[in-house]
């Protein structure tokens, strides 16, 4: 029978709960520390502070993901992989970390979103992709390239995906599209399997996981978030 663990609180203190080795993905969208005085984003055409909420403020984000990283690297299984979002704000710390912690990187997705907003600013180029780093911790992981194949009409899945960004079904700012976790999900576990996602926002993860038939482990620590992803998972 297919089981649904949702937790709020930290989750850091929540890993320590798993045991070693019990969980066979993990999909992580961490904070990409993009809010802040420093930072600006565009709402209703006119530019303001970029402002997610204070769990995207984070003074040393090297070692914020050095700790949460290691933490779930623990309950990863020999044969799980771990895929990780971001951008380019968090992204380099992200890749050095895995390398310190000695995890074997199988492959940088560049999420291209052909529909992604327009940028105000003349001063760079629009953004229009989030990177997503796959690794594990050993050579003999799961990876279901069939699958992939499949999905891409019978020929080789690249590393590049194009998936249109979707209108968010919650408040939740960083809310993904399931149909980007119900491709992650099925490349990189089985029925019956266990996801874990740490930073589990809007819910996403454990909507497709439930969907799939995976066993589905969630940490949120923000209260109202948590609210969020719970009732949308439960329906």
């Amino acid at each position: 029978m297919i089981q649904t663990q949702l937790q709020q609180g930290d989750c850091i203190t929540l890993l320590k709960t798993l045991p070693e080795g019990s969980v066979q993905q993990i999909f992580a969208d961490p904070p990409y520390n993009l809010s802040g005085s420093n930072f600006q984003t565009v709402k209703s055409g006119k530019f303001v502070p970029c402002d997610k909420g204070t769990w995207d403020v984070i003074e040393d984000i090297d070692l914020f993901n050095q700790t949460w990283i290691e933490a779930c690297v623990r309950v990863l299984s020999d044969e799980g992989t771990i895929w990780i979002s971001g951008t380019l704000h968090n992204h380099p710390s992200i890749g050095v970390t895995l390398k310190k912690l000695g995890l074997w990187i199988i492959n940088d997705i560049i999420w291209y979103k052909r529909n992604a907003a327009p940028l105000l600013s003349q001063n760079r180029l629009a953004p229009s992709t989030e990177l997503i780093w796959v690794a594990s911790k050993t050579k003999k992981y799961y990876f279901d390239y069939q699958t992939a194949k499949t999905i891409n009409g019978g020929k080789q899945m690249r590393n590049l995906w194009e998936i249109n960004a979707q209108r968010h079904l919650t408040e939740h700012p960083t809310e993904k599209p399931e149909i980007l976790l119900e491709r992650i999900l099925l490349l990189g576990s089985k029925q019956g399997d266990t996801i874990l996602d740490p930073f589990l926002g809007s819910g996403t993860t454990g909507v497709v996981a439930k969907r799939l038939k995976r066993n589905f482990i969630g940490f949120e620590l923000n209260p109202s978030y948590f609210e969020i992803a719970k009732n949308r998972i439960e329906q």
